[in-house]
């Protein structure tokens, strides 16, 4: 019989006590190292129990908090967590761990709590990633700092002095023939960044080609975000062909694949290449997944945004009443290249990058 872990005691189908202690201490590392979160700094948990995974979670920062305060969601009205949030002060912390996602009329939780200078750790949508992958989430919590700062800041340095890059996947290969937007951080560095804090697990570098005309070629997609925003892994890989930064076709493609298409092509007339993520979370790979796709986004390794939506670059082509789809597809990632230097082989980033 599976002993109860001292941290709680769950009510649903309890995760092995290894999983509860790896939460405690990735959570214990993402305050210290990431947040940087230290009292007189104050805390507020809001939580649910409606899962096993925000069980574990919430008990991992009732532990690594024990002078903070914790609100279960489904035992309270609204205004009362609108309330604690009142009593808080700038630099103060607020973790949210949500089953779905909390709902405070149209109260934007996280974006209202940056503008009040409040630091926020924010779980959600744990029900996507049910059993076995709760324990592939607990382990994307893990936060290395000399990986995430050292590796992040390095490979934003090299996109943003890239001339183009190339990425290789399957055979084919997918060509930026154009310099890249200055590229954008979510590696737990908060130094140089307005709010501290964010969706959790994280770990990516993003940019965009400053010419989105400039991206053509084939790559192989392995992974694509369906219209439920969970992970969709068609049987064999997906060849998408851009030209001129839009996707024209998709060879050995699915009827769910070519829905997401035909649902872009509808409201904007062509689907665009936008994003340019380089994922940094080791936890997850092609092998390693969660349902999530907002959470799987972090996969270390390539993934492109189709659709006219990025809400971080703005392009004199596209007005944002009209930009509607921002979909995460995943690259068989192969090899990357900025310039002629390769800075991903072996499913990972080279050192230095």
């Amino acid at each position: 019989m599976r002993r109860p872990h001292p941290l709680y005691s769950s009510k649903m189908t309890p995760f092995p006590p290894a999983a509860w202690d790896s939460a405690a201490r990735h959570v214990r590392d993402l305050l210290t190292h990431a947040i940087e979160y230290a009292p007189p700094q104050r805390a507020l948990l809001v939580f649910d129990q409606r899962s096993a995974l925000s069980e574990v979670l919430a008990a991992a920062y009732r532990a690594a908090l024990p002078a903070g305060r914790f609100i279960d969601f489904d035992t309270v009205q609204p205004e009362q967590v609108l309330a604690a949030f009142e009593q808080l002060q700038p630099g103060d912390l607020v973790v949210l761990v949500q089953t779905t996602s909390f709902r405070l009329n149209e109260y934007r939780i996280r974006m209202e709590l940056f503008k009040r200078g409040l630091k926020v750790i924010e779980h959600m949508h744990l029900s996507r990633m049910p059993g076995e992958q709760g324990l592939v989430y607990i382990d994307a919590l893990a936060y290395d700092p000399s990986y995430y700062r050292g590796v992040g800041h390095a490979l934003k340095a090299r996109i943003d002095r890239a001339g183009g890059g190339v990425v290789e996947s399957g055979g084919e290969r997918l060509v930026w023939a154009s310099p890249f937007e200055e590229a954008k951080l979510n590696i737990g560095d908060y130094s140089a960044m307005k709010n501290v804090g964010g969706l959790f697990p994280i770990g990516e570098v993003f940019t965009e080609a400053q010419d989105l005309e400039a991206v053509n070629g084939r790559c192989k997609v392995f992974v694509f975000g369906d219209t439920t925003f969970h992970v969709n892994r068609p049987a064999t890989p997906i060849t998408m062909i851009v030209e001129k930064g839009r996707v024209v076709g998709a060879e050995n493609s699915t009827p769910e694949f070519d829905n997401m298409l035909s649902i872009i092509r509808a409201h904007e007339g062509e689907v665009w290449v936008r994003e340019l993520g380089f994922g940094m979370n080791r936890a997850f790979s092609r092998e390693r997944t969660v349902d999530d796709i907002g959470t799987y986004e972090r996969m270390c390794g390539i993934h492109l945004s189709l659709g006219a939506k990025h809400g971080q670059y703005q392009k004199p082509q596209f007005k944002r009443k009209d930009a509607r789809y921002h979909v995460d597809v995943f690259v068989q990632t192969d090899a990357v290249y900025l310039d002629d230097d390769q800075i991903y082989r072996d499913g990972g980033w080279v050192a230095g990058y």
